[in-house]
This record gives structure tokens, C-alpha cells and sequence, in this order.
């Protein structure tokens, strides 16, 4: 067992629960308050949760990884995809969006990219 990824597993796993509860409450309760149309809020909660979902996937496929390094390939999918997501927050972070630095997206999608390289590596 490769205990980089589990635990790398276990942050995007953690991060989920987060971000689809509380994360939930929090954004959607802002969202609800605004001014947008309803067809803005809906897809905002879509894609609010197309992110948590793409967290539970992360985590249970380094997870698996950990216990069947057979198929270790398929953990290059994931950290591309965290490590771009992490760089976008960053980038847009140091832009016009400074808000997205105070926000544990970019910490969580890197380091989930880190611990899941150095599995693998």
C-alpha cells in the first residue's frame, strides 16, 4: 500500500465532504440571496457540484491505486487534472479574483497533485 496516495485520497475525500456540505450551505445560500436569474442559479448548483463530484472520484481512485498499483496509470488523469486546477486558482487568484487565494481550492488540488506524483513516482 502506498500511503502518498492514500492519504492524498484521503484530503480529496475530506475535501469533498467539505465542499458538499458546508461549502453548499455557504455558496448556495449566497447564490439564493443574489439577483442572477433561476437558470444562473441552477447551473451555478451544477457546477458547484460537478467539483464535489470530481473530488469523491479523485479520492476514490488513489485510494484504489494505493491497493492495486496494477493500474498506477490512471493516476496521471487525476494529478494533470488537480495540477491544472490548482494553477488556475492560483492564476486567477494573483488576477482580478483575489478572493480564489483565500479559498483552499488551490492548496487541496496541489497538494492532492504532490502526494499523488510522489505515489507514483
Amino acid at each position: 500500500m502506498n500511503w502518498f496516495l492514500v492519504l492524498g485520497g484521503s484530503i480529496a475525500l475530506i475535501g469533498m465532504l467539505i465542499h458538499g456540505v458546508a461549502g453548499h450551505k455557504i455558496y448556495m445560500d449566497n447564490i439564493y440571496a443574489s439577483d442572477m436569474e433561476p437558470l444562473t442559479k441552477s447551473l451555478s448548483l451544477v457546477s458547484w457540484h460537478v467539483f464535489t463530484i470530481f473530488l469523491f472520484i479523485s479520492g476514490i481512485a488513489l485510494i484504489y491505486i494505493a491497493y492495486n498499483p496494477n493500474f498506477a496509470i490512471a493516476a496521471y488523469p487525476v494529478i494533470a487534472v488537480n495540477f491544472l486546477g490548482s494553477l488556475l486558482f492560483i492564476f486567477l487568484g494573483l488576477s482580478n479574483h483575489k478572493a480564489l487565494l483565500k479559498m483552499p481550492g488551490a492548496y487541496l488540488m496541489g497538494s492532492t497533485a504532490l502526494l499523488s506524483w510522489l505515489g507514483i513516482s
